[in-house]
């Protein structure tokens, strides 16, 4: 025996605990649910461990969970004979929460219980669900083929012990001694009806004993004493006419420790050449950490019900990593390894197989009458989504007519316009799909590049998310219809018809005018263009024919990319006021002076930093003092 040593919990943990007992207060029945679920985890790792070495077992035939209450005590007791844990382990898994992801998920917590209840059922109770109901815990395991145990406990108010124990049985013990106002969980019946709501599908056996458990009892327990008091059936085995929606609740909650309800489900049995059974389903809401590269996502597999891994994410492309489920193959070897199923052809054939039912459901969400389901799922995933466009190519059509984007047609930020329904409003001679994309839908609402556009009923695609520029880039093209940035300098449609009205003295008069206001920035712009697409401002920023876009080089720059310098085309509206006051000067300085405020007062409205914005108010003052 070791003595005792205390750890101090990350600081990140602490704050969870407290935020968690109050948030979940009124669901406090989760905690059995959460510590049944890592039972069975724990047991499906021994069975999967013990295929290639029996020993293992350690000579016990059935793998099982075992609940338990004492009155006089006060405590509820939650067993397994699964894998176990060694010292470190406990550590890591106990005494931190090893996600990067946790401080942005504390940050994003708002005070009000209803809506905290669910950004944690987002993040994953887990263990410290146990803390809800419990104001001290005590967690005893040993890892299967090991000798030594470890024995965690706490109080969860900043600090818990390590001690070296000894325990006859592999796996996992957890006591937990409740709060004073928890008698409810010291009733038998009370907590049958949580298993029977919660882990009824568990596939592991759930067992209490017959009558209370006080510590004679726990003593002298036999196999007689304890009766199962769930099904013990794995869900995605059974017939989908004999599950009811509460059911695939249940599992979804379960295998997700999310505490929303799922949007759909989506369960099949294949036959045939392969044979094998998918569960899956489509979140409500997005985990908090959608967007952490180190996350690992994926389904569980199983083969022929025997777990194999957590996270396969080679079942799942990239762009559909909130889907959770359960895929059960018949076709896989016992022994499959990460590795292998990135080169199998079963694997493909899945993989293949549960894309088209994700996406097969998602249309059929995005047609329905009711519009709410998907409005929920865009709203959540959609700049996940896109990420489809790019990534899967064999698919690249399909997603696309699930896409949504805000356009200048509507008042509203939500994205809830289909490129169909913008193909099918397009106005009678309009030949392409116009879009403008900004940091901000402000921006992109805003910019005085939609002036024409707006003037001759034009729809244009506003887009914000940072995905977008890559979106656009690799999908250049709907139903026929090309995509054009209007941001670009090759839309010469309204130029073309503006200057058939034009006499040849006009347009010999706008040459001298760009010439001159080309002549006096002539480090600062790649050329200078009349134009006929603005209708109330002065001026416009355009990316030469070739170049990277403003916003697609802001964003590298933003990522640490550096970005060769590249002077943008400047175009002048020459109705406007200030450009018709420019074309009237004939001094070089003034010239210059106003050549620049025109030039970055078009930058700042195109959403660019300017390098020396002190100067550019001082331009400004200087020439407002010279007009009044």
């Amino acid at each position: 025996m070791s003595s005792v040593e205390t750890h101090a919990f990350q600081t990140e943990v602490n704050q969870l605990l407290k935020l968690m007992i109050h948030a979940l207060y009124s669901n406090k029945e989760i905690f059995l649910r959460e510590l049944i679920s890592n039972g069975s985890d724990a047991l499906d790792k021994l069975r999967f461990e013990a295929v290639s070495d029996d020993s293992l077992n350690e000579g016990e035939e059935e793998l099982a969970i075992t609940v338990g209450f004492d009155k006089e005590a006060r405590t509820v007791t939650i067993t397994d004979n699964g894998i176990g844990m060694t010292r470190d382990e406990v550590i890591a898994n106990i005494g931190t929460i090893a996600n990067s992801g946790t401080k942005k998920f504390l940050e994003n917590m708002t005070g009000d219980q209803a809506k905290d209840s669910h950004l944690i059922g987002q993040f994953g109770v887990g263990f410290y669900a146990s803390f809800i109901v419990a104001d001290k815990v005590e967690l005893t395991t040993r890892k299967a083929g090991t000798t030594e145990a470890t024995k965690w406990t706490s109080a969860g108010e900043g600090d818990y012990t390590l001690e070296t124990v000894e325990k006859a049985q592999k796996g996992t013990e957890i006591v937990l001694h409740l709060k004073e106002d928890m008698d409810e969980f010291l009733e038998q019946m009370r907590l049958k009806t949580i298993i029977s709501t919660y882990s009824d599908h568990i596939s592991f056996p759930i067992k209490m004993l017959k009558t209370e458990w006080d510590e004679e009892a726990k003593a002298q327990k036999t196999t007689d004493e304890l009766e199962q008091v769930n099904k013990a059936t794995a869900i995605w085995t059974q017939p989908k006419s004999e599950l009811s929606d509460e059911e695939y609740k249940n599992f979804y909650q379960t295998i997700s420790h999310d505490f929303n309800e799922p949007l759909a489900h989506i369960h099949n049995k294949v036959e045939g050449t392969l044979e094998y059974t998918s569960l899956l389903y489509i979140p409500k809401k997005a985990p908090f950490d959608l967007y952490d590269r180190e996350r690992r996502y994926g389904l569980k597999l199983y083969v022929k019900r025997v777990f194999i891994m957590d996270d396969a994410e080679q079942l799942m492309p990239t762009y559909l990593r909130f889907v959770r489920g359960v895929i059960d193959s018949a076709d896989l070897p016992l022994n499959v390894s990460r590795e292998i199923l990135q080169s199998n052809k079963v694997v493909d054939k899945i993989r293949s197989a549960s894309v088209k039912r994700i996406l097969d459901e998602l249309t059929k969400l995005s047609k329905a009458e009711d519009q709410s389901s998907f409005e929920t799922f865009w709203d959540q995933f959609g700049q996940v989504i896109k990420e489809g466009v790019i990534e899967d190519f064999a698919n690249k059509d399909k997603i696309a007519k699930l896409l949504r984007f805000a356009t200048s047609k509507d008042d509203v930020q939500a994205q809830r316009v289909a490129l169909q329904t913008y193909v099918d409003r397009m106005q009678p001679d309009q030949e392409a799909i116009y879009f403008i994309t900004a940091d901000t839908h402000a921006a992109a609402k805003g910019s005085p590049h939609l002036e024409m556009f707006r003037k001759k009923g034009i729809e244009v695609l506003l887009l914000s998310d940072r995905i977008d520029e890559w979106l656009v880039s690799h999908m250049t093209e709907f139903e026929g219809k090309p995509l054009k940035s209007i941001t670009s300098a090759d839309l010469k449609a309204f130029d073309d018809e503006a200057e058939k009205e034009l006499t040849e003295e006009d347009k010999k008069a706008r040459e001298a005018l760009t010439e001159k206001v080309k002549n006096a920035i002539s480090d600062l712009v790649s050329d200078v263009k009349i134009t006929h697409r603005l209708t109330e401002s002065p001026a416009c920023v355009v990316s030469a024919d070739g170049d990277m876009s403003a916003h697609m080089a802001r964003m590298m720059e933003q990522m640490g990319q550096a970005i060769p310098k590249q002077n943008p085309v400047l175009e002048l509206n020459p109705d406007h006021a200030l450009v018709k006051k420019l074309d009237s000067i004939e001094d070089e300085a003034k010239v210059k002076q106003w050549s620049l405020f025109l030039l970055e007062q078009a930058q700042l409205a195109e959403g660019d930093q300017l390098e020396e914005p002190a100067e550019f108010i001082k331009r400004m003052n200087a020439l407002l003092s010279d007009m009044i």
